[in-house]
């Protein structure tokens, strides 16, 4: 029986890439959707100062910086945001500087006023159709009593599709978070189609939420790369990855926001990681992006694109895994594609797990402070110590 059921699987999980491949490659466009494609081209592709190909076949356009996506957002029409912006003096990061140990992610040589970004394809907007909603949604803003206790706890309401093993910070009505910072080692697990991978550092206040880490996503990024990544919701119409709606500031003329890691992390062997930190910019209002790394900035939210619900602060933190696959077909593998074992060199990983108050002060969360929460532990798990949370699993294949 289990066998005849993995064989129906794979059957089903062919048919639905060979469905997927073609509603991509073999669907022909009426000429009102490909003038619709070429004027979204437009709006994405700005005239580059200078191109760049990577040897991973990424075009990447160095962009002069008052050209980037972020600035079509009508509220940053009269912005005064320079290619020099610095955070303010005021702000304290998250984590500490740290020297990761084998941290790499693909660089462009842009020069400076401008940015990079990544040339956009007709086939690029196609195969983005087939996205699925937001994993943001999952989660019901209401609280719930556990069974025979007094203690509240945040009520999940199931998304297709969508399984996370995570440790997120308590829901006290006092919650007020500045910032948060992580470092965790980067992995490739096996995806196909529509399926994705990925581990994050995730802030939210109401429906206002922005997220950071990296990613495997064919749907995406048209390939089987980790990829970095960053998603905002503004809380009213706009959800997005990367630069793809007007909201981050791109700042850093070297390091692309959806740039490729390599190498990754090797189970057993060798290991890849990265530390990342947002942090709320007390004088300013916006919210900074960091590699720890060098206390480096990607860029910039910019306080204009969010509702008033996520100014000053975050209510909620999340550190770790989610895994997409659609219906009926079976769930990928999460971070190393094994179930923890609480050992560095053969784990997923979340560590250095920080927070900061809207005030910009260090805070220690301490175990009563954060919870796991698992969709399916059979699937996955999350093993957990001060500052420090493991995690992952093979999925069903």
């Amino acid at each position: 029986m289990i066998m005849n059921r993995r064989m129906i699987d794979q059957c089903l999980l062919m048919v639905f890439l060979c469905l997927s491949y073609d509603g991509v490659r073999g669907t022909k466009l009426s000429k009102q959707e490909d003038l619709e494609l070429e004027k979204q081209l437009k709006v994405l592709n700005k005239p580059p100062i200078k191109t760049i190909k990577t040897k991973y076949g990424d075009i990447y356009d160095c962009v002069n910086f008052y050209e980037q996506p972020a600035f079509n957002h009508p509220l940053l029409k009269n912005h005064n945001y320079h290619p020099q912006m610095k955070p303010s003096l005021s702000m304290k990061e998250s984590v500490s500087t740290i020297s990761t140990s084998n941290y790499k992610l693909s660089r462009i040589e842009c020069p400076v006023g401008t940015v990079p970004i990544r040339r956009t394809t007709k086939e690029d907007l196609m195969r983005h159709k087939l996205m699925p909603p937001p994993e943001d949604v999952m989660v019901n803003n209401s609280l719930i009593r556990r069974e025979n206790s007094s203690d509240l706890k945040r009520r999940y309401k199931p998304l297709k599709g969508y399984k996370i093993a995570i440790v997120h910070t308590e829901d006290f009505p006092g919650n007020k978070f500045g910032g948060a910072g992580v470092i965790t080692n980067v992995y490739n697990p096996h995806v196909e189609g529509q399926q994705h991978s990925a581990c994050r550092l995730k802030l939210i206040k109401e429906t206002n939420i922005i997220q950071v880490g990296w990613r495997v996503d064919p749907t995406l990024y048209g390939d089987n790369l980790t990829r970095l990544f960053i998603h905002f919701t503004d809380g009213k119409t706009s959800s997005c990855f990367n630069l793809f709606c007007p909201a981050f500031v791109l700042l850093n003329t070297q390091i692309p926001i959806d740039g490729v890691f390599d190498p990754v992390s090797e189970r057993g062997g060798n290991i890849s990681d990265i530390g990342l930190s947002i942090n709320w910019d007390l004088k300013e209002g916006n919210w900074w992006l960091f590699s720890t790394e060098s206390n480096t900035p990607f860029g910039f939210w910019p306080r204009e694109v969010f509702d008033d619900d996520f100014a000053h602060f975050a209510t909620r933190v999340e550190w770790g895994g989610v895994v997409y696959s659609p219906q009926g077909i079976l769930e990928p593998p999460m971070g190393s594609s094994f179930f923890p074992i609480e050992n560095d060199n053969y784990d997923a990983f979340c560590k250095n797990m920080t927070l900061l108050s809207d005030r910009g002060e260090r805070l220690f969360a301490v175990e009563s402070q954060l919870s796991t929460y698992i969709d399916n532990s059979d699937l996955y798990n999350v093993l957990t110590n001060p500052g420090l949370m493991y995690y992952g699993g093979p999925g069903e294949q």
